[in-house]
């Protein structure tokens, strides 16, 4: 396994996403084809806390299972597909839990494991852990595809 360190600008030039909807800060760990760990530092800054909930912020829970496939994109896009060109879309998510509310302060430890990798799909089993707890939990189907011109 490598523990091979990607920080933002290298994660951007493997993701389409940017701010605020980049929801990915930093991979920590990357075993290719097998799996990935990444992290998202919470912050009270993120939009969606404006209105989720304003007296209780707490991160919406398709946000996390979000910075899950997005992690798993990263994975999924540098090793063997090629960002140039390609996309990762969501096909399907199953068994989605949430266990834990997430709030401002928390960083959120993102860890994927693919389960099967073909041509242009893949199915990834992802946990949010916060501080050894996890807070999320989703089989992650994902479709990559070509990126429109």
């Amino acid at each position: 396994m490598n523990h091979m360190i990607l920080d933002i600008n290298e994660i951007k030039k493997i993701l389409p996403h940017r701010p605020p909807f980049l929801l990915v800060d930093r991979i920590l760990e990357l075993d290719p084809g097998k799996r990935i760990v990444g992290i998202k530092n919470v912050t009270i800054d993120e939009p969606f806390f404006i209105g989720h909930f304003p007296d209780f912020p707490i991160m919406p829970g398709v946000l996390i299972i979000e910075a899950l496939a997005q992690t798993g994109g990263v994975l999924v896009l540098r090793d063997g597909q090629g960002a140039d060109g390609k996309l990762v879309f969501f096909a399907a998510i199953e068994e989605a839990k949430f266990r834990k509310p997430v709030v401002p302060g928390d960083q959120l430890r993102l860890e994927i494991e693919v389960l099967s990798m073909r041509t242009s799909f893949c199915r990834m089993k992802g946990r949010a852990l916060v501080d050894g707890q996890i807070a999320a939990e989703a089989t992650i189907l994902c479709k990559i595809g070509e990126r429109p011109k």
